[in-house]
C-alpha cells in the first residue's frame, strides 16, 4: 500500500543556475571536484580529460551502483523520494522534499544528507532546484520510500508463515535469499485463487507490483532470514541495545587472545618447519595434512584453519620448494618462509600487528573452510575457494559499526547485522547475520574485538593509528619469575620476559598455555638444554634465581644425574667422529648394532669415526640409549637443534586483492587541473583542426617554442583516448614535442603523429 501525498508546487530552476549536469560540474570548485573523485574513485580511472567525460561517467549505472554501495538506507530513501517526485526530469525544491518526508527526518539532518549526496554527484543543483540522475540509472526499484503504510507486525508475519504450505514457503525462501522481486504469470488478475502466489498475496506475504511481478516485503524477508525486523521506509535507523563495558577489561581480553594467536602461530611455523606439508594439486592444504598439523600442535582444526590462512596472508608461510629439500619429486610444499625467522625474533606487539593487519586486509574468508563447494566437497584451507575479494571491505564495514560507539561499548552479533542492514543496505546480502557472526568470531580470535566490543588496538587499526603502541599498552607487563612445583612442573602466572621465556622453554616442555602457562621438566628437556650449551650449574641458577617457590630436591637430583651422563660420549665432524674419555663406554658403542648402522670405525681406544653426518650420528646414538653430545673443532658443545625447512619469500605478495585505489590529495588536484585545461581547450574554436596537416602542426609548435607562447593541442594517447589541453612548447624534434603541461605541473613528451591539431592561444 502506498500513501498518497498531496500535490506540491515545484520550483523552476532560476535562469542563472546550471541547466545541465555537466554545467553544474563546471561550476564546482576545485576542492569540491577533488572531493568527488575521493568519494567516487572509479571516476578517476582513467583520469577524465574533460567535464563532459566526467559527467558521462558519473551518470553511468555501474558507477552509480558502486557509489550507492556505501550509502545508508536513509541516503537511498532521500534519492528515492526525489526520484518519485520527478527530480530525474524536473528540478524539485528542498521544501518539496521536506514536505514529502513529513517529519520522518529532522530538517538539519536532511540538509546534511542532501549535502552528502550532492558531494557524491548523485544529487545536483541548489536547494531551490534539486535533480538526480536519470531514473533508468538508479540501481534499485523506485517508490519504496513512499511506502509508509503501517508495516506488518513481526508476530503476525511469524504466525502467518507457520500456516502456509511447503510449496509457498519454498517460494518465499527463494525470494528471501536472492532478489525480493519475482517474475510470475500468477500475479495477473483472473489467476485461480488456490495458486501459491495468489495465496501469498492474499495473506500479505507478497506485494503486487504489476501483472507479472511480485515483491517480498522487507519485513517478511527479515523474518525468513532470521534477522531482526525494521522498516527502511520509515527512514529511521533500527533500535539496537549496546552494552557498556570497562575499556580496560575489553583490552585485557583482546591482549589474551593476541598472545594465544602468537603462540599458535609459532607452533604452526615450528611444525611446518620440521615437516612441510605437501600442497594439493589444485592448491591449498589437504584435510589429512590439516589433521596432522592439528595433532602435532594441539590446535583444533577450525582454529588451525584460521591460523594458517593468516600466516599465509602475512607471508610467514608459503608454498614452494623448501630448503633443505623434502623430496626429489619437485612438488611444492607449504613451509615457513625466510621472513618467519625475523618475525619470531620481533617484539610481541610487532608480531601481533603483522598477524592482525594480514587478517584485516586479506581478501579471503577463513570461515569458508570446511563448508561444501558447488561439487559438494569440503573447502580446503589455503585453497582458491577461500578467496573473497569483498572480504576486506566487509570487515571494515563491520568495524565501522562497532567504532561508532564509545570505547568499551559491546554489541551483539544480531545488533551489528541489523545496523549494517541500515548502514549498507545494498551490501546486506553479503552482511547477513551468519556472516557477521563468523567474521566477529575471527576478529575476537585475532584480538581486535573482545566481548562484543572493538578493542583499542582494533580501533587504531581501523583508523590508521599507532596499533602496535595500543597493543603494547594492553598487553600485561611481563614477569621475571616462575613457580617450580614438587611434581617437576613450572607454572608461569603471566607473560614471561622474552629472555626468561626462551630459557624456560629450553629446559621444560609446554603442557598448557593461557593466562597461566604450565611447563613440565623431564630428562629429555634437560638434555635439550645441555645440548644447547647450558651447564648443570646454569640450570640450577635459573631455578634458584627465578622461582618464587622452593626448588624440590628431586629436580636437583634429576639435573645432576642427566648432566653427569651427558657428554661423556662426544661426536664431531670427520665426516663425524666419536671421542670418549672412557674406553669401556666407546667399546660398548662399537659392540652395539648402532656401530654397524653408522659404519663406525675405531681409530683408538677413545676415538672412532663415521661417514654419517653429525646430526644423524647423534640421533642414532640417542635412539640406541647413548647420551651423546655434539662438539665443534674447539671441543665446545654446539647447539644442533633443527631450525626447520624454509621457502624463499615471494616478493610482491599482496594481502588483499587488487582493487580500485583512491588517488591521494595531490593526484586528485592534478586531475582537476587537467579537467579545467581540457574544458578550456574543448571550449575553444577547433573548426580548422580537421584540415591541419602534419607540417602545419609542426610549424605551429615550432613557432610557439621560439616565441615561448602557449598552444592548444588535440592529442590521442596510446590507448586511443582523445584529449584537449593547453601546453607551453619547449622544443620540437625527433618526432617528439617537449612541452610544459600546466595541468600536470611538469614537462612532458608528446608524440608528434598523435597530435591532431595545434593552434595558438590568443
Amino acid at each position: 500500500m502506498t500513501d498518497t501525498a498531496p500535490p506540491t508546487k515545484r520550483s523552476r530552476r532560476p535562469q542563472h543556475e546550471a541547466a545541465t549536469f555537466v554545467e553544474w560540474l563546471r561550476l564546482r570548485s576545485d576542492d569540491e571536484l577533488a572531493e568527488l573523485l575521493r568519494l567516487r574513485p572509479d571516476l578517476a580511472v582513467p583520469p577524465p580529460t574533460s567535464m563532459d567525460v566526467l559527467a558521462r561517467r558519473a551518470e553511468q549505472r555501474s558507477s552509480i551502483a558502486r557509489a550507492s554501495d556505501s550509502l545508508s538506507a536513509l541516503h537511498l530513501g532521500v534519492i528515492d523520494l526525489l526520484a518519485s517526485e520527478g527530480a530525474t526530469t524536473e528540478p524539485v525544491s528542498f521544501e518539496t522534499l521536506s514536505s514529502v518526508i513529513s517529519g520522518r527526518v529532522k530538517q538539519r539532518a536532511l540538509k546534511s544528507l542532501v549535502g552528502d549526496l550532492r558531494a557524491r554527484a548523485l544529487v545536483w543543483g541548489p536547494d531551490s532546484g534539486l535533480s538526480v540522475v536519470s531514473a533508468d540509472a538508479l540501481p534499485w526499484r523506485q517508490g519504496r520510500a513512499r511506502e509508509v503504510a503501517a508495516p506488518l507486525d513481526p508476530h503476525v508475519i511469524a504466525s502467518t508463515l507457520a500456516a502456509i504450505s511447503p510449496a509457498e514457503r519454498k517460494l518465499l525462501d527463494t525470494l528471501a535469499h536472492s532478489s525480493p522481486l519475482g517474475r510470475t504469470r500468477d500475479a495477473a488478475p483472473g489467476t485461480p485463487p488456490d495458486r501459491p502466489v495468489q495465496q501469498l498475496l492474499a495473506a500479505g506475504l507478497l506485494r503486487h507490483i504489476d501483472d507479472e511481478t511480485v515483491e517480498l516485503p522487507h519485513g517478511v524477508g527479515q523474518i525468513l532470514r532470521g534477522e531482526s525486523v525494521f522498516d527502511p521506509a520509515g527512514l529511521r535507523p533500527p533500535a539496537i541495545n549496546p552494552t557498556p563495558l570497562a575499556t580496560a577489561d575489553v583490552n585485557a581480553a583482546a591482549a589474551g587472545e593476541a598472545l594465544e594467536l602468537i603462540r599458535h602461530s609459532q607452533d604452526v611455523i615450528a611444525a611446518l618447519g620440521a615437516m612441510p606439508a605437501p600442497m594439493l594439486r589444485a592448491g591449498g592444504l589437504g584435510v589429512r595434512e590439516l589433521k596432522r598439523l592439528a595433532k602435532t600442535t594441539g590446535i583444533d582444526e577450525a582454529r588451525l584453519s584460521l591460523v594458517v590462512e593468516i600466516l599465509a596472508a602475512a607471508g610467514l608461510i608459503a608454498a614452494g620448494l623448501p630448503d633443505p629439500p623434502v623430496s626429489d619429486s619437485g612438488d611444492n610444499f607449504w613451509a615457513p618462509t625466510t621472513t618467519a625467522d625475523s618475525w619470531l625474533n620481533a617484539s610481541t606487539e610487532t608480531r601481533w600487528f603483522t598477524l592482525a593487519g594480514a587478517w584485516f586486509e586479506m581478501a579471503r574468508m577463513p570461515w569458508f573452510i570446511g563448508e561444501r563447494d558447488q561439487s559438494d566437497k569440503p573447502i580446503a584451507a589455503l585453497s582458491e575457494e577461500v578467496r573473497a575479494p569483498n572480504a576486506p571491505d566487509d570487515r571494515r564495514a563491520i568495524f565501522d559499526v562497532l567504532a561508532q560507539f564509545d570505547p568499551g561499548t559491546a554489541l551483539s552479533d544480531s545488533d551489528v547485522s541489523l545496523s549494517l542492514s541500515w548502514e549498507r543496505p545494498r551490501q546486506a546480502p553479503r552482511l547477513r547475520a551468519p556472516s557477521v557472526a563468523k567474521t566477529l568470531r575471527e576478529a575476537a580470535a585475532v584480538g581486535l574485538v573482545a566481548r562484543g566490543a572493538i578493542s583499542s588496538p582494533g580501533r587504531a587499526l581501523l583508523h590508521g593509528g599507532n596499533t602496535e603502541a595500543e597493543m603494547a599498552q594492553a598487553l600485561p607487563e611481563p614477569i621475571d619469575y616462575v613457580l617450580v612445583q614438587a611434581d617437576l612442573t613450572i607454572v608461569a602466572p603471566g607473560q614471561l620476559t622474552p629472555d626468561l621465556l626462551d630459557r624456560v622453554t629450553l629446559v621444560a616442555d609446554l603442557e598448557s598455555a593461557g593466562a597461566a602457562s604450565m611447563y613440565r621438566i623431564g630428562e629429555d628437556s634437560i638434555r635439550r638444554a645441555l645440548d644447547a650449551g647450558m651447564t648443570a650449574a646454569e640450570i640450577h641458577a635459573l631455578f634458584d634465581t627465578h622461582s618464587r617457590t622452593p626448588i624440590p630436591q628431586s629436580l636437583t637430583y634429576l639435573v645432576d644425574d642427566v648432566a653427569r651422563r651427558h657428554g661423556r660420549l662426544r661426536a664431531g665432524v670427520a665426516s663425524s667422529f666419536l671421542r670418549c674419555e672412557d674406553p669401556s663406554l666407546l667399546a660398548e658403542v662399537m659392540a652395539s648394532p648402532v656401530a654397524e648402522t653408522l659404519a663406525l670405525r675405531a681409530l683408538a681406544p677413545t676415538v672412532a669415526v663415521s661417514q654419517a653426518p653429525l646430526r644423524a650420528v647423534l640421533d642414532e646414538l640417542r635412539a640406541a640409549g647413548f647420551a651423546a653430545a655434539g662438539e665443534d673443532s674447539t671441543g665446545a658443545l654446539v647447539d644442533l637443534r633443527p631450525r626447520g625447512a624454509r621457502v624463499p619469500v615471494r616478493r610482491g605478495r599482496a594481502g588483499r586483492s587488487p582493487s580500485l585505489s583512491v588517488p591521494d590529495a595531490e593526484q586528485r588536484l592534478t586531475m582537476v587541473r587537467t579537467l579545467r585545461a581540457g574544458d578550456k581547450a574543448s571550449a575553444s574554436n577547433r573548426s580548422d583542426s580537421a584540415r591541419m596537416t602534419g607540417p602545419l602542426i609542426v610549424s605551429t609548435l615550432s613557432n610557439a617554442a621560439r616565441s615561448r607562447s602557449s598552444v592548444r593541442i588535440g592529442y590521442v594517447d596510446a590507448q586511443g583516448t582523445a584529449s584537449h589541453r593547453i601546453v607551453d612548447p619547449i622544443g620540437v624534434g625527433g618526432g617528439q614535442l617537449e612541452a610544459f603541461d600546466p595541468a600536470a605541473g611538469a614537462v612532458r613528451s608528446f608524440t608528434l603523429h598523435r597530435i591532431t591539431y595545434a593552434s595558438p592561444v590568443g
